[in-house]
């Protein structure tokens, strides 16, 4: 086997974590799989690079030796490559737009807006699973802007090399079948769904962790998790054979109806990020711009979400008051899409649905 600049990166990785563990859960990967992967990289250099201890793992001198030539390596052929993608994108060449996301009508919709702004501009699309490895390509100039969500107020990711705005914030809603003993209800405490199958799309972020913690102050823990693909989590919900968590702006669905958790237990932010050095502030601007703008055109489409805005505007005060750490959080009242901002969504999560 040849050494790899993979490999170099999962040495850091496991260096910085000081543990196989928190290593495997940084670079999305099972322990045991880390594991064989540094084994096989081992034998490629010869000997043992860490020593593995109660409390953690620590560089062994060959270890040393390979860790500070890594650290030389990585950041050079991060920079070739954001420099070699500026070069080769032409100054007088029509400028487009490179849009890594996971999936979603945010991104469909910016992707029809910016079309008709910019006719002559080439939109290119990328979709993933993973928020880190859309975010990882925005960083090395791979692609122009990453759209993906973050649980809560957790931190994207790349934040040193990306610059970050918050679209908007929701609240996570759960879907049911239309005759789910529950659909009725106007809010649904997270408890009432103790002994329900779930359905989830993959995801790298800690939205699962977070729901599992949700569910433990609510006294259970969830029994059955399918995880499968947006449009077979939608199929196993309307016929009954699970419930998943889903953005408070997913879209009105023949079959299954979406409802609030009382108590808004859970939460998730759409962000938009880019390099700063890769991409002009104006275009930046405006491309920020358009996916708020798209954001409300998706929330005005969801009755339930517009129901539960209505209801917290007429019992107290903005649901989503202050500001997030990445900027201003959007107002939620029915005012705020008339002069077109957005109210607070969720994307998907691995995580929820979209």
């Amino acid at each position: 086997m040849d050494l790899e600049l993979r490999h170099l990166k999962t040495l850091q990785a496991i260096a910085d974590a000081g543990s196989l563990t928190k290593a495997a859960s940084a670079l999305g990967l099972a322990q045991p799989a880390l594991s064989a992967q540094l084994k096989r990289i081992e034998r490629t250099l010869g000997g043992r690079l860490f020593d593995r201890g109660r409390y953690g793992v620590r560089a062994t001198p060959l270890g040393h030796l390979v860790l500070s030539r890594a650290r030389l390596v990585l950041p050079a052929v991060h920079q070739l490559q954001e420099e070699a993608v500026r070069f080769a994108r032409c100054p007088d060449e029509a400028p487009g737009f490179r849009l890594g996301a996971t999936t979603g009508p945010l991104l469909g919709g910016l992707v029809d807006r910016l079309a008709a702004v910019y006719p002559g501009a080439p939109v290119i699309t990328h979709i993933s699973w993973s928020e880190r490895e859309i975010a990882t390509a925005v960083a090395e100039g791979r692609l122009d802007y990453a759209l993906i969500g973050t649980c809560g107020d957790s931190p994207p990711p790349e934040p040193e090399r990306l610059a970050w705005r918050e679209v908007a914030r929701d609240p996570v809603f759960v879907m049911v079948a239309h005759d789910h003993p529950l659909a009725g209800a106007r809010e649904i405490e997270l408890a009432q769904l103790a002994h329900e199958a779930w359905t989830s799309v993959p995801g790298d972020g800690c939205f699962g962790d977070c729901f599992a913690a949700a569910c433990a102050r609510a006294g259970f823990a969830p029994t059955r998790l399918y995880e499968t693909d947006t449009t077979s989590c939608v199929h196993l919900v309307q016929v009954g054979r699970a419930v998943g968590l889903c953005r408070a702006t997913f879209p009105n669905t023949p079959g299954m109806v979406t409802r609030p958790l009382a108590g808004s237990p859970l939460s998730w932010r759409h962000l938009v990020g880019w390099h700063p050095g890769s991409v002009p502030p104006e275009s930046a601007a405006a491309v920020v711009a358009h996916t708020r703008a798209a954001y409300a055109e998706a929330a005005t489409r969801s009755e339930s979400y517009a129901r539960w805005l209505a209801d917290r505007t007429a019992t107290g005060p903005d649901p989503w008051p202050g500001d997030g750490p990445s900027g201003p959080r959007p107002a939620s009242g029915p005012g705020a899409r008339a002069a077109g901002g957005p109210p607070p969504g969720l994307h998907n999560a691995g995580r929820g649905i979209n």
